[in-house]
């Protein structure tokens, strides 16, 4: 990845945020198994094996959702990063939730190396949290979807227009958590954790 000494702390934080998430998602899809394992191929990242999409739409779709949230991750307006997997009627099945905290005061040498080792263990601990996962029918679809602390103001950020307020379905009672792997080092945290619908949510 490109390094610029110019950058401050939250740019340069958020530009290698913005690489594992695009990495860390598509690993979930193929963990997911949503399509064939030809889809994908295996890469070297952060000295670990990780998928990469083969198929252009599929990688142009996690590429722009979450290179669109560059400048938003910043700023510390990105709260949440969500991959969202659906039934044939658009209820959420499970979510994968990215928890992002970018320090907005912190204003030393980002040391990207310490950042980039305690990222590597999310996809360490990924392929091991598959039991904790629920088996998804042949009919589902999937969505990246970003929850703001503030919302964007599209009349001052073309990249801003990229994002619409989402219409996806929530859960009436408070979801069934799970963690799976948390990180801090300064300016950076991230935790990902999972959610399933409650066992007292009402059935469609």
């Amino acid at each position: 990845m490109e390094r610029r000494d110019n950058q401050s702390p939250q740019a340069q934080t958020a530009r290698i945020l913005v690489e594992f998430l695009e990495a860390a998602i598509t690993s979930i899809v193929f963990l997911k198994g949503v399509y064939p394992s030809g889809a994908f191929e295996r890469r070297r990242y952060m000295n670990v094996v990780v998928q990469k999409a083969r198929y252009p739409q599929l990688r142009e779709y996690i590429n722009s959702s979450i290179t669109g949230l560059l400048p938003f991750i910043e700023k510390g307006l990105v709260e949440r990063v969500a991959v969202i997997f659906f039934d044939s009627e658009n209820i959420p099945l499970e979510r994968f939730i990215f928890k992002l905290s970018v320090n907005q005061s912190y204003g030393s040498k980002v040391e990207a190396a310490d950042l980039e080792f305690s990222l590597r263990s999310f996809f360490i601990k990924l392929p091991v949290s598959e039991p904790l996962t629920k088996v998804l029918p042949q009919d589902c679809r999937w969505e990246i979807t970003a929850y703001f602390r503030a919302l964007p103001q599209a009349s001052t950020s073309k990249v801003a227009e990229l994002w619409i307020p989402t219409d996806t379905k929530q859960w009436l009672q408070p979801p069934l958590i799970t963690p799976v792997k948390s990180m801090s080092s300064e300016p950076l945290g991230v935790q990902l954790y999972l959610e399933h619908p409650s066992l007292s949510e009402p059935k469609p």
